[in-house]
């Protein structure tokens, strides 16, 4: 079965669901011609994808004839993109940084953060409309109101985007007056993972791989000076049973990838998450209602706002040796991509997979990923979320947006699937 998905197509961007459903029903694992690579849509193929051993990461420059040396530096060292002994060596040395009690430190610090971004978005409101009704909810002692009105606020910018970013920023140890860096150099860096880049996009993201990479050694070299109690000082000093370290370039390309991936996912849940519960609006009207009676949907509800609508929709390998999977076999060398958000709505798994379902008890979604490469953030990105979430409700129940052209509000690109800005009122 050949499949005809177009990735860049408009109408496959903003709401890539139907074609899945629809490919998913003729085949769960089919060719694809505009990629030259195998695409499994089921859930039990993407799984396999994932899991299978005889399918590896392979890291190989996609534009040989160009120079990239920073993008390349930052991948060909990256956990994400090598197999097996390098890649059990590399998790391994930064699992064991992570259990250093990080994520346990950061909780009280996100609820902080969450807090004060709310308080900072009760302000904006309040300046739309001065007089408008308050918050429903509200810090102790805090004081703020907010009303609707105006243009509305942007979620993404005042709230979704800021608070995972700052998180990540002070797990590594990022001073403050430089965080303003990371954004713009990950937006750079994640375009390349799409499927149409231009020649400028290309320089864009090499210009900011070479300075997200200069930028890390120098911190690296400051910490090895005068270690601090961050991520990145238990980076250099943690040693694997052989007395291995991690060498500058892994470091480099780690605390990379950490930043990437750590906000990258965050924002784009929060953005996505949000944009469904408008659309869903009893959902809402449920999460508030438990929060009520002190019975919280919470935790499922960002379970279910993953698997929902996926921030990341296509993850690929390629196969070392002939591997089945599904009703084909991926030939040695051949690619084969687990379309993730095409397996979260896979009915085989998922009862009533095209309903939002903030109760949903059972969700094996894939949304993390699964195998060697679960995503080694995902406790922090929870406590990320659910922090979120459990501000958005306390804080502001009578959210909405402030347009109903949301749609429009997509960011261009498949792999990566958010919204660019979200702009929000109160009722």
């Amino acid at each position: 079965m050949i499949s005809r998905l177009a990735f860049g197509a408009a109408e496959v961007i903003d709401d890539p669901y139907p074609h899945f459903a629809a490919a998913r029903a003729q085949s769960s694992v089919q060719w694809h011609e505009e990629t030259g690579m195998w695409l499994a849509f089921g859930h039990a193929e993407a799984n396999a994808v994932l899991r299978s051993r005889t399918l590896g990461r392979i890291w190989t420059p996609r534009w040989p004839e160009v120079a990239m040396p920073g993008f390349e530096l930052i991948h060909r060292h990256s956990m994400l993109e090598n197999e097996p002994p390098v890649h059990t060596r590399l998790r391994r040395l930064v699992a064991a940084a992570f259990a250093r009690g990080h994520v346990e430190r950061l909780r009280p610090r996100v609820a902080a953060l969450a807090e004060s971004l709310a308080d900072q978005l009760a302000d904006q409101f309040a300046e739309h409309d001065p007089g408008g009704p308050g918050v429903s909810g509200g810090s102790a002692g805090s004081g703020r109101s907010a009303g609707s009105g105006g243009p509305g606020v942007d979620l993404i910018a005042g709230f979704a985007e800021p608070l995972p970013v700052q998180v990540i920023a002070e797990l590594l140890g990022i001073p403050e007056s430089d965080r303003h860096l990371l954004r713009p150099w990950s937006n750079a860096i994640v375009k390349m993972y799409e499927y149409q880049v231009s020649p400028a996009q290309r320089a864009v993201a090499e210009a900011a791989a070479s300075d997200f990479v200069a930028y890390l050694r120098e911190l690296v070299g400051r910490r090895r000076r005068r270690p601090a109690a961050d991520l990145i000082s238990s980076l250099i000093a943690e040693t694997d049973s052989a007395g291995g370290r991690l060498t500058e370039d892994e470091l480099v390309t780690t605390c990379t990838l950490l930043l990437n991936a750590g906000h990258e996912a965050s924002v784009n849940v929060v953005g996505n998450g949000v944009l469904a519960l408008f659309g869903n609006p009893e959902q809402w009207q449920r999460l508030l209602a438990a929060e009520a009676a002190g019975r919280s949907l919470v935790e499922s509800a960002v379970e279910e706002l993953i698997r929902f609508d996926s921030p990341l929709q296509l993850f690929e390998r390629t196969a070392i040796s002939d591997t089945p999977i599904g009703d084909v076999t991926v030939r040695a060398g051949e690619k084969i991509a687990a379309l993730l958000g095409s397996a979260n709505r896979d009915p085989a798994v998922f009862d009533q997979p095209d309903q939002l379902d903030v109760g949903r008890a059972d969700n094996p979604h894939l949304g993390f990923g699964a195998g060697i490469h679960f995503c080694v953030g995902a406790p922090l990105a929870r406590v990320e979320l659910q922090t979120s979430l459990r501000t958005l409700l306390r804080r502001f129940p009578a959210l909405r947006p402030a347009t109903d052209g949301l749609g429009r509000l997509r960011r261009s690109e498949f792999v990566i699937r958010g919204v660019t800005s979200l702009p929000v009122l109160l009722s």
